[in-house]
């Protein structure tokens, strides 16, 4: 009966692990033939790079790793990061990047940053400015400036009264009042420290006709150099939504793109702070007012809607000198809210600027020009769409290099259109950097660091629930001098609960020796299992630089006693020579 009654549970045990191992097999046999997503593909195998000169940088959207990569495809280095971007990275010309990041304040609003980073080829930060606090948050995008400082992007915080006391519609503003943007320009003094030496806010240089009764009353279309704060209707806190900055040295002026007014902006940097709060000094003599706009008309009542060009654009720049059409500026047209169907274009226009920096307006028209020197239109246009974030960079061959921001999708189109290579960066980014070959090479005194890992994990015979110990080694055996910032990666092993002490290190030279990394592990709470694995130990700068370390883990083996295995055969050979016992015992225990 005993004997029966065991042997019956281990065929359903039997039978259940075999269901299983069907199952398994069956999924794995799916999974081979089921096709792949474009978007997994996008992420597993992007398209072959294939231009001539030259790399690209760029920082996915929702990854803490900003990419380097060289024409053909190939990973020259990535930066790792504790934060997403927020959102532009650029390259510094000497194996740095200026990183925007995502610190975790302003919700989720759209562009959100909060700091921005300088971070060397080796990984070291040896710049981390926050500007988060007091109603402030930077946002987008960037700008390094040729003496060093950096231009910056930011709300500011307007209370409900403030901006009805401003002339606002009390209608269009919620109870969070209302975010203008303005721009600052940071001296970098420390690690982790900077100054404010020159800024300018919207809030200054405004104009309204709904309250008489505000110093600011007048007609823009009298002053197109001027902000309607009514423009927007919606009570949206982020009112302007500046999303790129641009800075023109020759003329020492700030392009900026204003995605909810569907237009670009131009004003002088020349100015003191205190002049670009008012609306005199500075090269162009006009303060802090605008120097030129484009793109909407209806801003300042000198068009309609059919003279309107942008429809919530992104990346607006100055073509770089020395490429065709230097001088010129380049804006991707994403296109939202298009007349007639929605569809991405980039747009080159030729502002009319003479050599003083002045820009010409007619009085009582709109800023020319009234038609765009280049377009990049897809065949067919709505083929082409991308409903925002994207960018455009013109090369010095004459191309234009094109970012899909929402795809990930980057490719280079000649001026007749045609398409001559294309990428796949597997995810969303704000936009592609392109980097010429001048700027390509790291510092000359640049030394390549090696990741080497000693040692293994194994423990046998642990109690389910437990905590073991253990250690490895990691050093650095690459070249002298050189410097590792390496991590630990737990993310293979789906047992235990680990942590590593230290989980990870910087600045690791050859002179150091190794490092001793001490691990805990609290067993699964299963027995009978025998856990395996690996840890992988990655070099930070280059995921190509890994090693692993082995781990075993085995829980105890539930064995039946001898003294109880005899009695069980005892019990089984009794009851086999009582046949009238063995039936009654089965009828009652059945």
């Amino acid at each position: 009966m005993f004997k029966g009654r065991l042997s019956g549970l281990s065929k359903l045990k039997y039978r259940a692990e075999f269901r299983w191992m069907v199952f398994f097999i069956i999924f794995l046999l799916l999974g081979a033939y089921l096709p792949i997503s474009s978007s997994q593909q996008a992420n597993q195998t992007p398209l072959p790079l294939n231009f001539s000169e030259g790399q690209i940088l760029y920082a996915p959207m929702w990854t803490t790793t900003t990419y380097l990569r060289r024409a053909d495809g190939s990973l020259n280095r990535s930066w790792a990061s504790s934060y997403f971007p927020g959102e532009a990275v650029w390259w510094l010309g000497d194996g740095t990047i200026l990183r925007t990041i995502r610190t975790g304040d302003g919700g989720g609003a759209g562009g959100s940053g909060g700091g921005v980073q300088k971070v060397e080829w080796d990984g070291t930060i040896v710049w981390d400015f926050r500007y988060n606090t007091n109603g402030v948050l930077t946002h987008h995008d960037v700008k390094s400036l040729p003496n060093g400082n950096v231009l910056l992007i930011a709300w500011e915080t307007k209370t409900r009264t403030e901006a009805i006391a401003a002339g606002r519609n009390p209608s269009y503003v919620s109870n969070q009042g209302i975010k203008p943007d303005h721009i600052i320009e940071v001296q970098p003094t420390g690690p982790t420290s900077g100054t404010i030496v020159w800024e300018w806010h919207t809030w200054d240089h405004l104009i309204q006709d709904y309250d008489s009764s505000k110093a600011n009353y007048g007609f823009v279309g009298d002053h197109p150099e001027l902000i309607d704060v009514n423009y927007q209707t919606s009570t949206e806190t982020d009112w302007m939504h500046t999303n790129s900055i641009d800075y023109n040295q020759e003329f020492d002026q700030i392009l900026i793109s204003i995605h909810n007014f569907n237009e670009i902006w131009v004003i002088d940097h020349s100015t003191t702070t205190e002049e670009a709060a008012g609306h005199t000094g500075g090269n162009s003599g006009k303060g802090g007012d605008l120097l030129y706009r484009w793109g909407n008309p209806m801003t300042y009542d000198a068009g309609t809607t059919s003279d309107r060009k942008l429809f919530s654009q992104h990346d607006a720049s100055w073509i770089d000198k020395g490429c065709p059409g230097e001088g010129d500026i380049l804006v991707f047209n994403n296109g939202a809210n298009r007349p007639g169907s929605h569809y991405s274009t980039v747009d080159e226009i030729t502002p009319p600027v003479d050599e003083n920096g002045e820009y010409y307006l007619q009085q009582g028209s709109a800023y020319g020009p009234t038609a765009q020197t280049w377009i990049y239109i897809a065949n067919p246009p709505t083929s082409f769409y991308a409903n925002h974030i994207s960018g455009a960079w013109r090369l010095p061959s004459g191309n234009t290099l094109i970012t899909n921001g929402e795809t990930g999708h980057v490719f280079e189109v000649t001026p007749e259109l045609a398409t001559v290579w294309q990428y796949n960066t597997g995810g969303q980014v704000f936009k592609v950097v392109y980097i010429p070959p001048q700027a390509e090479e790291p510092p000359e005194n640049e030394t390549t660091p090696d990741l080497d890992c000693s040692g293994s994990l194994s423990w046998t015979d642990i109690k389910p629930g437990a905590t073991v110990v253990g250690n490895f080694q990691v050093q650095n055996i690459g070249d002298k001098a050189s410097l590792l910032n390496w991590t630990v990666n737990t993310s293979s092993i789906s047992w235990g609960t680990w942590s590593c002490n230290p989980e990870s290190g910087v600045r690791l030279t050859p002179e150091d020796g190794s490092v001793t990394v001490l691990v805990s592990v609290v067993a699964p709470d299963e027995s009978e299992t025998n856990f395996q694995g690996f840890l992988r130990v990655e070099n930070i700068n280059d995921p190509t630089n890994f090693d692993t370390i082995p781990v075993t883990l085995t829980t105890p083996v539930n064995i039946i006693p001898h003294w109880l295995m005899f009695f069980q055969q005892f019990l089984f050979n009794f009851l086999h020579t009582h046949p009238f016992l063995e039936t009654l015992i089965n009828n009652y225990c059945s």
